[in-house]
């Protein structure tokens, strides 16, 4: 062979390898990421009435960015999200600081993690596999029921002063039943709550059942005798309620009231029911934000016709301006913001959300910033004296949502400082408003002896001197006593001030006359 032969067959053999590593590099370069874009369902949750609770969730990717739409049968929101790889990660819009829900695209199926629907107990989201949704798998729209025209329900003379009692949910969530509100009962007996005030059990979602065949609401296994129940905590000398949605669903999934308005009502007042909570949930997939009023005034007109007096409280989050136009459906309480959590950072945003409201209070009507979170063990003390000054400064229920028979001494004085209560319940019902100075914030509330309740609020996280002037309040004449609601001592102002330190995050809460 030729020295050129030899040479050309050298090339070739180096211009084949070159090649393959070429396509090797090509084919490594071209792989495939995985696209999210797409709609899965599956099931949610297995409910307790035995009904299984589905969800399809429809993705668009761009890029490592996501749009959503998650959809149950009780809601349908829109939110959004990352990719990295197969991973991804969604935000709802009512709470942004943390994921909604974290999953994997396995194969064509999703793996998900429901992080914004946590169980309450274990604190972890509720885990499930979503398989390619077909056409036949998509929520049929509910058959469109008409609100009916605007026409003002009568004041039920109920909750002159702002509901005090204690709620199922921020603890138990779904795991509440007969034994644990007969057990709350009996505890709201013996640790004092029932004579400080709080009057009202109320049972919150996952307590419905399926209908039967005349359509009338039946409780699940968790409540077998809803009547025997009412008669039990009547019994202490308390009052019992319970929860629905103006929608088909609960916001978790349960048989709601859409379409049976009147017979529902009917089925409360028999068993004895005293306080209902209705809660948007999945109206707000039926209806648009500007016919809240004749929605709530539907079940507002058939609690009245009852003629049984039950406390109508509207869980709306707000939405239209609900304190303008929530008297005039029979409610005695609306709430003005989203949920609350157990952190500091939320319990300041609703109470400040709430501050555009604060004309609207007053006997009968009242702003409901969301349940207190007080001894449920993610704030300080410190910020749980805050959250029921803050409370009671702005005339707010107070629904307790911790575990009343087995409250620390410190959630117990918290709860049952009856000085601070009687700021809540104060016949005049006015509700406070803040001023704001560097890390200090005033709240002022004057009160039906023509003094004035002050708290003054640490939003630093090192204690800080907090000093009250008596030219700043709204008094008749100069201050002739001052009392310190926590300390529980009388305090004097010195040429017209008054100064002390307040704790990280905590409260200087006065009684001034």
């Amino acid at each position: 062979m030729t020295i050129e032969g030899c040479r050309a067959r050298r090339a070739l053999r180096l211009t084949a390898g070159a090649a393959l590593v070429l396509l090797a590099m090509t084919l490594t370069a071209c792989k495939k990421e995985p696209n999210l874009t797409g709609k899965w369902t599956g099931p949610e949750k297995l409910l307790l009435n035995g009904e299984t609770n589905n969800v399809l969730l429809q993705m668009t990717q761009t890029g490592n960015a996501l749009t959503a739409q998650v959809q149950t049968p009780a809601f349908k929101t829109e939110m959004k999200g990352t990719v990295s790889g197969s991973h991804f990660e969604l935000t709802a819009p009512w709470y942004p600081e943390q994921p909604f829900a974290v999953g994997d695209l396995v194969g064509s199926d999703l793996h998900v993690r429901w992080d914004g629907d946590n169980d309450l107990n274990t604190g972890k989201g509720q885990e499930t596999v979503l398989h390619p949704a077909t056409a036949a798998e998509v929520f049929p729209e509910p058959a469109y029921i008409a609100p009916p025209a605007i026409k003002p329900v009568g004041y039920n003379e109920l909750a002159k002063k702002p509901p005090m009692g204690w709620n199922s949910w921020n603890l138990f969530g779904g795991s509440a039943d007969d034994a644990v509100v007969r057990g709350i009962a009996d505890a709201m007996v013996t640790s004092g709550m029932r004579d400080a005030g709080y009057t009202y059990v109320n049972i919150d979602d996952t307590w419905e059942g399926t209908r039967d065949a005349q359509g009338n609401i039946r409780p699940n296994r968790k409540f077998p005798d809803m009547k025997a129940l009412a008669k039990y905590v009547h019994s202490k000398g308390l009052k019992l309620g319970i929860y629905s949605s103006p929608g088909p669903s609960t916001c978790g999934g349960y048989p709601a009231s859409y379409g049976y308005e009147e017979q529902d009502a009917k089925t409360y007042a028999s068993w004895g029911i005293d306080y209902l909570k209705y809660d948007w949930c999945s109206a707000g997939s039926i209806y648009k934000n500007d016919q809240l009023q004749p929605v709530y005034q539907k079940m507002g007109r058939a609690l009245e016709e009852t003629k049984r007096p039950i406390v109508f409280s509207l869980c709306e989050y707000g939405l239209g301006d609900v304190w303008k136009w929530g008297p005039a459906v029979g409610g005695n309480l609306w709430r003005t913001t989203g949920d609350i959590l157990d952190e500091w950072d939320s319990m300041m945003k609703n109470i400040h959300e709430q501050v555009p409201s604060a004309p609207y209070a007053g006997p009968g009507h009242w702003n409901d910033p969301d349940m207190l979170e007080i001894g449920n063990g993610r704030m300080t003390n410190d910020e749980y004296r805050t959250h029921m000054s803050l409370w009671a400064l702005s005339a707010a229920p107070l629904l307790a949502g911790n575990d009343i028979r087995k409250m620390s001494d410190a959630t117990k004085s918290i709860l049952l400082n009856k000085e601070v209560i009687a700021v809540d319940q104060d016949p005049l019902g006015k509700q406070a408003t803040p001023v704001k100075n560097d890390n200090l914030e005033t709240w002022i509330k004057p009160l039906k002896d023509g003094g004035v309740a002050v708290g003054v609020v640490n939003l630093d996280n090192a204690p800080v001197t907090a000093t009250v002037k008596a030219s700043d309040l709204p008094l008749k004449g100069s201050v002739s006593g001052a009392r310190d609601l926590w300390a529980h001592t009388q305090v004097k102002f010195v040429k017209g001030e008054y100064s002390t330190t307040v704790a990280a995050h905590g409260t200087l809460m006065l009684r001034v006359r």
